[in-house]
């Protein structure tokens, strides 16, 4: 074991191969200064005093002292061997982790991380990530779905998409429903507003002002909307609201309507007020299928952009907020496409209907 307080000893024909490494132009910098760390260790210098005079770590000043005693210049041209990349993984290991990923889960969890993947099956979560990549699997996330169980299901989806895709001629139509029981709801401190890297916080708690029910009619041509506010979701409110829509439509268009099957649709009063009206043509949704209304897309921009996070000190001042929001929306009224057509729906359909009828 050398003394590194000792001064390194060299030959002359060292030191003279060393020098020429130096003041050749070619010489690679690191290979240059491995040969200036010899020289100086040579002259007797400290090994921190010649860490700080090439601005390199005392380790590097040891290793490169020590390669020149037991190689010599030769030991300064090349670095010494590495591991290397740590070997592939085998096809049998990828699909054993895809497996049990798809077959199984954690005995403390509902669904695997990869971290706890890669502890159960003795490799690094890098690698467990990389083959969920490869394989789109994405165990954190989960999304619902709703199988409608209406008897009618195809006859109604149908219909319903083909007036989208199809709307009739000299004819308007509009999607209709509820947003029913609103709250009107009140931060108990006031919203801690957006800085630099840290979001908005409101409190957690909060205080109940009062409901209210949303009536709107979404037009699929233009994407205008059509909304009222009611204290509750009856017939008689819904047929307030069929008033209201019937005097903004000239008397001599047509007029057709997507709805749901809620009681409220189908009154004995509303059922007397279509046939009074005869221009109407109703369309109903398929059972569970709210999906197939298309203002239902428009409730979801409602509430994500001004309900959820609203703070409101009362109900009418929840309608204003609704109110403001519906008069701007139609300002810049854009109308949502339709684009899937039945064949497809029913394929989706069927293919959910063959993986729960699947053993798992």
């Amino acid at each position: 074991m050398w003394d590194p307080s000792a001064a390194l000893v060299i030959t002359r024909q060292q030191r003279h191969d060393l020098e020429a490494l130096i003041g050749n132009g070619k010489t690679p910098q690191r290979i240059a200064v491995r040969a200036l760390i010899v020289l100086a260790a040579a002259e007797g210098k400290a090994i921190n005093a010649i860490a700080q005079e090439f601005g390199v770590a005392r380790p590097t000043v040891y290793l490169w002292r020590s390669r020149f005693e037991d190689c010599g210049v030769i030991g300064l041209l090349k670095d010494a061997p590495r591991a290397g990349r740590r070997p592939a993984l085998t096809p049998t290991q990828i699909a054993t982790v895809v497996e049990a990923t798809l077959q199984t889960t954690p005995l403390d969890a509902t669904h695997w991380s990869v971290r706890t993947m890669a502890k159960a099956q003795g490799i690094s979560h890098a690698m467990v990530h990389r083959i969920w990549q490869a394989h789109g699997l994405q165990p954190h996330r989960v999304e619902t779905f709703k199988l409608s169980r209406d008897l009618a299901f195809v006859r109604k989806l149908r219909d319903v998409v083909g007036v989208y895709l199809h709307p009739p001629d000299r004819a308007l139509v509009f999607c209709v429903d509820e947003k029913p029981q609103i709250q009107a709801l009140d931060r108990t401190q006031p919203l801690l507003p957006l800085r630099p890297g840290i979001p908005a916080r409101q409190t957690h708690d909060y205080t109940r002002h009062g409901t209210t029910t949303l009536f709107a009619a979404l037009n699929i041509l233009d994407g205008t909307v059509l909304a009222q506010c009611h204290p509750r979701k009856r017939h008689g409110e819904f047929l307030a609201f069929l008033t209201r829509l019937d005097r903004t439509i000239p008397r001599r268009r047509q007029v057709h309507l997507i709805l749901d099957n809620y009681g409220t649709h189908t009154h004995p009063a509303v059922e007397a007020w279509f046939a009074a009206h005869p221009r109407y043509h109703r369309h109903f949704v398929p059972t569970g299928a709210s999906w197939l209304n298309l203002v239902e897309r428009w409730f979801a921009e409602i509430t994500r952009k001004r309900i959820r996070r609203g703070t409101f000190r009362s109900v009418p001042d929840l309608i204003r907020a609704i109110e403001d929001y519906v008069t701007h929306h139609n300002r810049h009224a854009e109308p949502f496409i339709w684009t899937a057509t039945a064949a497809a729906i029913l394929r989706k359909v069927r293919h959910c209907k063959e993986v729960l009828e699947t053993p798992h």
